[in-house]
């Protein structure tokens, strides 16, 4: 039986066995929050505490008599909200913890995953030492010999089958700096296959978002949505996902009497709070949002005005909305007509109204098409650009958000610059390295200028026929720092691809369950394990879902033989002979990069998405001055010395050199204030006409712009036309004119001296011009977003009307999303597997949950893989709650085997899991796979064991919300 937590009990069960003496009493709530350095009421794991409810004086730890007690300030490592964490540190040791009483964002108040961080640094579950695979047994090795048999074999693959054949996968959980390096050293290596999380979480959204428009990003912040009156949350549990963020939501609930409305297939712990739930069938949110969007045109309930001042196309989506009436949503959708009506007219009518979502819209083949439905309807109803407003999307990891836009992804170079050849021209002057020497490293220029192979798909890169793979040789070797394999769909094809690799290497805190799964996949040797310490041991800053940078000091050294991201990425990349271009302009101190360097190179070439402003100086300043930032504006007072002006964390776009002082981007897209308090208008990134219709925007404008409406992309050429090119320094005239080609297409994101966007911000305009937003996206499979159903739908009756994608080729592989389509249509699948499965998170662990589920206080609290089941379905297959069963895949005769929990949180014909369990497979526990002592407390099957193939062809995101299952007896 899955146990429920009760207070002053809980449960023992194996937990018990394998944590021994350290957990000699029961744990219950309180007892946790004790150990982990805080009182009870600091918790507010499911927001049910108001932000700062915990009294200070009962959250301070008992000190150690007579050892002074230092403290220090980092960002919790968990989800994307950016709380606090403030460690006390006595001889160096982290003996107690408080949540941040100044921080804006968390305000006194952690999660159960923030509270108990301390754990992650203490845990002696972690890997010690580095580890090599030797006829299929774990044995320690010395650094050197671990980088050296690395670099040997890496080298030698590159020799026989070209820099492409290594894949490099990072990770969320790099600062902004170690990401920055693992970039550049993929570069400088000569491959595009490079990726990390954001490609199956949010790589849709990024898609969707900035081809509406401009930047794939939060609008807004957690703390803004206390200004709305209206809020949809649309494919996300922030209850349990994101709690600090919850609290935000709740307090503007309760403050503005706002209607909080949930869409979701599963009745959530986020739900329990709404006004207003609405329970649809899963990958049917095109034809939801449609319906609605069909009663705000049927009705009038649009904003005019806003439409013909800052939106192209909006007649376009018209017409495909009309399409999708309030009988064809019901049948499509499942939600009754009245309900559709009634939601659509609350977000339309009290405003300010916000859409948020996280990974509930974007796991789809229609991931990039939904976020941009939920884009349009925001544009329709004049929800963006104000306080209350947006798009706010809710990422995952504790800094996704700054690898996103750092460019750990397949498609482009740092900070959205893409992978044309002007963008490698740019970065090799930001590098001082010729483009010529850039281009060596590459294949080809082609190859240097194509996307990468996404990490969805490693596995098919691996073991499809090479003439299938369009790059010179297969996946021959693979290097991870810090992702975990069990976050991927499809794990039986990633078991073949794991034998067909001659070198894994992963760099973690933890084995990860590619230690587990490449033992039980038959690897024998060729597989090392890298120890690699916690954020909470090194420093550098990390980006927030809102956009804000905070930087994280260290709060304690490495312990054993860990090594931080930066020590394991100057290593390799010295043995590989690429450290002298690497850390040209950036300091080493023994073997350690400076990331306040790191930063500082990152600043010089960032001009494209306002990442240019944000020193080491100013970011320290901020988390220095926290308390001095409002809780609802985040901004500090003018006259304050330090930080005067600034929105906290600097939310990007912050433009200009750090000098100028511009104080960051609370609210993207604001024109009611002028551009250096943040204000800032549509980006005209897509061109200035399209079809005989301009591109720009029609009398609006920032406020104290000196033009007074729609204009493009500032480069020379239109500084020259204004006549403002005069007020260049003599200085940064001479940086521009180095830059070569024609001096009129140098621009305000190529300009290296920062001259042209010091210029336009004195003007009061943006530099990346004003604008329209895209309704229509012309670049994109479907302009207008248009339902299609699943891979594997339970509705063969609608495939033929709303079939997904056609076949094609895409990031250098196959994408046959159609044909298996249609063939579980021939073969009747949907009868086999019944069930709707669905997947997503728990208050208790994060992402792959390794790390989670290897700390004891929250190991204690979630003890066993689970799958909701509805009490009709369970009665039909004659299973009870707590009974072992069988889940069984679509695919590869896949299954698992875990607990069910029979409840209505689901309805009739949908089953639930959580995705953050690994280290068992298809029934068989795998814990003496992992090397001795490192296994984490809890293990499970992974629900990507019996996940299908699917993947958007806009990013090559996966599936994983609506694939089908059957459920039986075990």
């Amino acid at each position: 039986m899955l146990t429920k937590r009760k207070s002053g009990q809980a449960s023992r069960t194996r937990l018990h066995t394998l944590m021994g003496t350290v957990a000699s009493a029961p744990i219950d709530r309180r007892t946790f929050l004790r150990r982990s350095g805080l009182a009870a009421g600091g918790m507010a794991a499911l927001g049910s505490f108001q932000l700062g409810t915990v009294q200070k004086a009962a959250a301070i730890s008992p000190p150690q008599p007579g050892v002074p007690i230092e403290l220090k300030k980092s960002v919790c490592t968990h989800c994307a909200v950016g709380c606090t964490v403030t460690a006390e540190v006595q001889n160096g040791v982290w003996t107690g913890q408080e949540p941040s009483w100044d921080s804006p964002i968390n305000r006194g108040s952690h999660c159960a995953k923030g509270a108990s961080v301390r754990e992650l640094v203490h845990s002696d579950r972690r890997l010690k030492y580095p580890m090599k695979l030797t006829a299929g047994q774990w044995e320690r090795v010395s650094w050197d010999d671990a980088i050296n048999g690395i670099g040997d074999k890496l080298l030698e693959i590159r020799e026989k089958s070209g820099p492409e054949s290594v894949y490099w996968m990072g990770s969320a959980k790099f600062s902004n700096e170690g990401t920055y390096l693992f970039r550049k050293l993929a570069a400088l290596w000569g491959t595009n296959n490079q990726d990390h999380q954001a490609r199956i979480c949010h790589s849709t959204t990024v898609a969707g978002v900035a081809n509406t428009w401009g930047y794939g990003a939060m609008t807004n912040s957690f703390n803004d949505i206390r200004n709305s009156k209206t809020m949809i949350i649309m494919g996300g549990n922030p209850a349990e996902a994101h709690p600090i963020a919850m609290q935000h939501l709740l307090e503007g609930k309760e403050l503005n009497q706002a209607n909080l409305i949930v869409i979701d297939p599963r009745f959530t712990r986020t739900a329990a709070h709404a006004t207003e739930y609405v329970r649809f069938r899963s990958g049917t949110d095109i034809a939801l949002l449609w319906g609605m969007l069909w009663h705000i045109f049927e009705n009038g309930w649009e904003d005019k005005e806003f439409i013909a001042q800052r939106v192209y196309g909006m007649d376009e989506v018209r017409k495909e909305v009309a399409k999708y009436t309030p009988e064809e949503v019901e049948q499509i959708t499942g939600v009754p007509g009245d309900q559709v009506k009634r939601v659509a007219e609350l977000f339309a009518t009290q405003k300010p109204s916000t859409m948020i979502w996280c990974m509930g819209q974007t796991h789809h083949t229609v991931g990039t098409a939904n976020t941009r439905a939920s884009c349009i309807l925001c544009l329709a109803t004049g929800n963006v650009g104000k306080p209350g407003t947006g798009a706010n999307i809710f990422r995952g990891h504790d800094n996704v958000q700054g690898a996103t836009d750092i460019g750990l992804d397949v498609v482009t170079l740092p900070f959205y610059y893409g992978l044309t050849e002007s963008a490698w021209k740019h970065w090799s002057r930001v590098w001082e390295i010729p483009y010529e020497d850039l281009l060596s490293q590459f294949d080809s220029k082609d190859a240097m200028e194509t996307p990468g192979i996404p990490l969805t798909r490693w596995f098919d890169s691996v073991s499809l026929p090479k003439d299938k793979i369009a790059q010179r040789d297969s996946m021959r070797a693979m290097f991870i720092q810090g992702h975990a394999s069990n976050s991927i769909t499809r794990i039986p094809d990633s078991m073949k691809g794991l034998t067909g690799l001659e070198l894994l290497v992963v760099a973690d805190p933890h084995p990860t369950t590619w230690a587990s799964l490449a033992v039980e996949a038959g690897r024998k040797d060729n597989t090392y394990l890298l120890p690699v310490c916690t954020q909470f041991e090194t420093s550098g800053s990390r980006v927030a879902s809102n956009r804000a940078i905070q930087w994280g000091e260290q709060i304690v050294k490495p312990s054993f033989e860990q090594k931080d991201d930066y020590q394991v990425i100057y290593l390799l990349s010295k043995k590989l002979g690429l450290a002298d271009k690497m850390f040209k302009k950036i300091a080493v101190e023994g073997d350690r990069p400076v990331p306040e360097d790191v930063l500082r190179e990152m600043n010089r070439g960032s001009w494209s998405t306002g990442y240019c402003g944000q020193s080491p100086e100013r970011l320290k300043a901020h988390m220095k001055n926290q308390h001095k930032f409002d809780l609802v504006t985040m901004r500090a007072p003018k006259d304050d010395p330090e930080v005067g002006g600034d929105y906290y964390g600097l939310p990007w776009p912050c433009w200009g050199k750090p000098e100028i002082r511009h104080p960051g981007t609370a609210n993207l897209y604001s024109t009611g204030l002028h551009v250096m308090d943040g204000g800032s208008p549509f980006r005209a990134r897509f061109g200035v006409e399209r079809n005989g219709q301009t591109l720009l925007a029609e009398g609006s404008y920032t406020q104290g712009s000196e033009l007074t409406d729609g204009y493009p992309e500032f480069t020379m050429a239109v500084l020259k036309k204004l006549g403002w090119d005069k007020d260049l320094t003599a200085q940064e005239r001479a940086v521009i004119e180095k830059i070569g080609d024609d001096i009129n297409k140098v621009s305000w994101s190529t300009d290296l001296s920062g001259g042209i966007q010091r210029v336009v911000l004195s003007h009061g305009c943006h530099p990346y011009g004003n604008g329209k937003a895209r309704a229509v996206a012309w670049n994109l499979p479907d302009p207008v977003p248009t339902h299609r159903e699943p891979i594997y739908s339970p509705r063969v009756d609608l495939v033929a009307k709303y079939p997904t994608y056609p076949d094609a080729t895409q990031f250098r592989l196959p994408n046959i999303g159609f044909s298996v389509q249609q063939a579980a249509v021939e073969k009747g699948i949907a009868k086999t597997f019944p069930l709707i499965l669905t997947s997503g998170r728990l208050v208790e662990y994060e992402g792959g949950g390794e790390e989670t589920r290897s700390n004891r206080w929250l190991a204690e609290l979630q003890q066993e893989m689970f799958v909701e089941i509805n009490p009709a379905d369970a009665s039909e297959r004659g299973i009870g709650d707590g009974t072992w069963v069988w889940v069984n895949g679509a695919e590869n005769n896949a299954k698992a085997r875990v607990k069910a929990l029979v409840t209505e949180r689901v309805g009739r014909g949908v089953a639930f899991m959580p995705f953050h369990f690994g280290g068992w497979f298809q029934g068989k526990d795998l814990r003496a796979h992992y090397p001795q002592g490192s296994d984490p407390y809890v293990l499970g099957e992974s629900v990507n064991s019996i996940t299908t193939y699917g993947y958007d062809p806009v990013t090559g995101m996966q599936e994983p919300k609506c694939t089908l299952c059957q459920i039986v007896a075990a």
